[in-house]
């Protein structure tokens, strides 16, 4: 019977044994798989790694880019977005080595913190120290061989893209002084080519119309819409803002200057803007309907083009010379010197936009170059025919200033400019060089419009500017009756809006003269960047986008302090009943808080190194040791002012010959207000290091105190009750320490007494005393008791008489005289002699 429960014990143990056998192996079998795939599963790639991958990358790129840049040679286009990923891959390529800065930091500080290898003799160190220095040591190498590598890489990509600007400027340089041999043959040559050309574009526009007819009729009308839609939503819009701008006012007989030079910026960029945006888009939409032929596309967008140049110098024209309203004119010329020269310039305007029509019609047709040349020769000839006979015109205002007056000559000097610059373009343009002269043509008219655009709304900014000129504008009765601003505030505005005209006037203007002069647009986009991101003073690197974000930053921590302290202190201790120089010190520290978190991130943000202050703050503490230690002395004596609140804002002190009530305390000086209104500013140190009274640092209790002299008739004890009497009538004050009269002294012609009685608010003290003064002198008449006059005794001796008698006569002869008697005798003061006599009573 005792042998079974040992038996199945025993079975037991042998179950649980082959159990625990079985799920070890299952979980061995489990994990075999697993590590094997942990194993086999690839190490994610380290930063250096991946730059070491990147590096390699870049080197591919910068290889096809060297190849397509001598391929391209001679495509201008083409070398333009060549310099646009050549400038990528130099980002890329700094990006690089800016990643890796990080990592270097570490291993440096590390390799500080461990030290150098132990020398001969000294003690060894532990086995993993020196295999953390070796690897560290190991890996900061490579990081610098990768860093070199980039940085080499990045000189590279540099004179790639100095290569292709050379190559650029070259062949800008070759296409304009291409010299044409300019021939009777050529001019046969170049008829004959025009007119099978004009026969094939015919062919080649009927077949294109013909077709979106009868298949893209519905595209063609919703890319019209579309453009026609945006055009008028912009043209509403600029009307609704801009509309007094964008018009001229009949009913206005003499229009001030400002408003001339403002109606004559906004309407030409207004309504230039709102025509470009129809023509932009329309274009766009014609295109993304596929309406747009590859032959046509070409065409279309040169003649929206040209378009747009005419209609611009159009606006111009109109804007600045003002045919048909010659009081709105901002040139001193006459009516038939305005309309001739706009004539003569929009005529300009239309041979330069034929020739760039005509040109983009002969590339997309595969024109001959003789056609090119001829037609270019025959714009440059038209253009210089055009400015020479102008110079010739008598267009200036006549000197009575009438504007229906027969003209006068151009200034000499304009006159000659004139001609010169026509004939040198007929001769250029004869001798063969019909490139330069095209290209000089051109700027002539659509470079001078900008450019003079530009300094109108230049004029307009400066007019607006000037004091108390944006007042009169309807902009500002619009601010003044919208946000109900004072003059001093439209003034600002004013100042304001000026900038902005400067900001539009140029933002507008120069993209448009480099686009004129060759640029292309990826080449300002890559000067855009630049300029916002890195511009370079020597080594030094400055980011204008980190700069205005820095900016931004900083005035947004700065406003949420602002608000924290509002909240603060009107919300928080304001319902906490917090004493007021609590509030001050609490809201002064978290503006001064505020102010040092927001000038860090800012600074931080816009990429400033912060370390860099380190050399900064060691020649600050020399400073400091020299010329700002009354300053630092002044700043740490708020903050001890500010924590340990001696006073605090309200309190009434005295400090030195200041006395008044504290308004405000700051980290620099303490304004203390007197009770003359006056602002005296007080130095922190001189507060901490000198004698200050405080009449209400624990609490505003105060003692007062009003003297009281009576004569020697009056009873002492009555005087005393009704000072007491009439002192507990009033109930401002305190009972406890209760009211009481002092017998100061026999005075030697009164007896003195002093009511004494305490507040419990001192800045009560005047009105109190007031009152209790006028009524103390009405109970002392009531009871009459007298107030007696300051009183001396004179004595006379019998001896003196004879002299005073003297005196007395000649002083009343010198009376009697007329010449000696300066006023008359009602005005002559009295002088009455008083003394007493054996008994004590007073004589005179």
């Amino acid at each position: 019977m005792r042998l079974r429960p040992i038996l199945l014990r025993t079975i037991l143990l042998l179950m649980l044994a082959v159990a625990g056998a079985h799920f070890k192996g299952a979980a061995a079998f489990a994990q075999e798989p697993q590590a094997s795939a942990a194993a086999q599963a690839p190490l994610a790639d380290t930063p250096l790694d991946q730059a070491t991958k990147e590096i390699d990358k870049a080197k591919v790129q910068l290889t096809a880019l060297q190849e397509g840049v001598k391929q391209n040679a001679e495509d201008d286009d083409a070398l333009v977005g060549l310099a646009t990923k050549a400038d990528e891959l130099s980002r890329a390529v700094i990006t690089i080595s800016v990643n890796l800065r990080p990592r270097f930091d570490q291993i440096k500080n590390r390799l500080s913190e461990i030290g150098d290898p132990p020398k001969d003799g000294q003690p060894p160190e532990a086995g993993i120290v020196t295999q953390e220095r070796n690897a560290l040591a190991g890996e900061r190498a490579q990081i610098n061989a990768v860093t070199g590598d980039a940085e080499n890489l990045s000189i590279t990509v540099t004179k790639l893209v100095n290569e292709i600007t050379e190559m650029r400027r070259r062949l800008f340089a070759d296409t304009l002084l291409r010299r044409t041999e300019i021939s009777v043959s050529v001019l046969d040559d170049a008829v004959s080519a025009f007119v099978h050309e004009a026969s094939e574009f015919m062919q080649a526009l009927s077949s294109w119309a013909t077709f979106v007819w009868k298949f893209k009729r519905f595209p063609l009308f919703a890319a019209i819409f579309l453009s026609l839609a945006s055009a008028l939503i912009l043209l509403s819009g600029s009307y609704r803002l801009f509309g007094s701008y964008l018009r001229r006012d009949e009913a206005v007989e003499n229009p001030s200057y400002i408003g001339r030079l403002s109606i004559a910026f906004w309407s030409t960029l207004i309504r230039t803007l709102a025509l470009s945006v129809l023509l932009v888009t329309s274009f766009f939409c014609l295109n993304s309907f596929n309406v747009l032929r590859p032959d046509i596309a070409p065409v279309i967008g040169a003649l929206f083009g040209a378009i747009g140049l005419v209609y611009f110098v159009g606006r111009f024209v109109n804007a600045i010379f003002a045919p048909n309203e010659p009081r709105w004119r901002l040139v001193h010329l006459s009516n038939l010197g305005a309309r001739s020269i706009g004539y003569c310039l929009l005529a300009m305007a239309v041979v330069n936009a034929l020739d760039y029509l005509f040109g983009t019609v002969g590339e997309t047709m595969g024109s001959p170059l003789v056609l090119t040349v001829v037609r270019s020769l025959i714009a440059a000839l038209i253009i210089g025919l055009i400015l020479i006979s102008v110079s010739f015109g008598k267009p200036m205002l006549a000197k009575n200033g009438d504007p229906d007056a027969p003209g006068r000559h151009w200034p000499r000097g304009m006159a000659i400019i004139l001609r010169v610059v026509g004939g040198g373009l007929i001769l250029t343009a004869l001798s063969g060089y019909v490139g330069l002269a095209r290209f000089v043509a051109t700027q002539l008219i659509v470079t001078g419009a900008v450019v003079v655009t530009m300094y109108i709304g230049l004029l307009s900014g400066k007019a607006i500017s000037r004091q108390e000129s944006f007042g009169d504008t309807f902009f500002a009765r619009f601010l003044t009756r919208r946000f109900k601003l004072g003059p001093v505030a439209i003034d600002q505005a004013g100042l304001l809006v000026g900038l902005a005209i400067y900001a539009v006037a140029l933002l507008v203007g120069i993209p448009l003269i480099l686009l004129l002069w060759g640029f292309h647009v990826q080449d300002l986009q890559i000067l855009a960047y630049r300029l916002f991101t890195e511009v370079r003073l020597g080594g030094i690197s400055i980011s204008l986008l980190g700069i205005c974000t820095g900016i931004l930053l900083f005035a947004g921590v700065y406003l949420l302090t602002r608000w924290l302290q509002r909240w603060l202190d009107g919300n928080v201790m304001a319902r906490s009943h917090v004493d007021l120089g609590v509030r001050n010190s609490v809201k002064t520290g978290i503006g001064y808080l505020g102010v040092g978190i927001a000038a860090i991130i800012g600074v931080s943000a816009a990429g400033i190194d912060l370390s860099s202050f380190a050399l900064v703050a060691s020649a600050l503490s020399v400073g400091i040791g020299f010329g700002l230690q009354n300053i630092v002395s002044n700043f740490v004596s708020g903050l001890i002012l500010l924590v340990e609140r001696p006073f605090k804002v309200g309190d009434h002190v005295v400090s030195g010959t200041a006395e008044g009530i504290v308004k405000r305390i700051s980290v620099r000086a303490t304004e203390i207000e007197t009770f003359r209104k006056q602002s005296i500013i007080v130095p922190n140190s001189e507060l901490i290091n000198g004698l200050v009274g405080n009449w209400t640092h624990r609490n505003r209790i105060g003692r007062s105190e009003i003297p009281v002299s009576v004569s020697y008739n009056a009873d002492p004890q009555q005087v005393m009750d009704i000072l007491l009497e009439l002192t507990a009538k009033i109930p401002l004050v305190m009972r406890n320490p209760e009211p009481h009269v002092e017998f100061l002294r026999f005075g030697p012609y009164s007896l003195d007494f002093e009511l004494r009685f305490f507040l419990a608010d001192m800045g009560d003290g005047m009105t109190v005393r007031n009152n209790l003064r006028m009524e103390i002198l009405r109970r002392f008449k009531a009871e009459g008791i007298e107030i007696p006059l300051p009183q001396s005794d004179l004595t006379i001796h019998r001896d003196a008489a004879p002299v005073l008698a003297n005196a007395v006569k000649e002083q009343t002869d010198g009376q009697d005289d007329p010449k000696n008697k300066p006023i008359e005798d009602e005005e002559r003061p009295v002088r009455q002699l008083r003394g007493r006599t054996a008994d004590g009573s007073l004589k005179s």
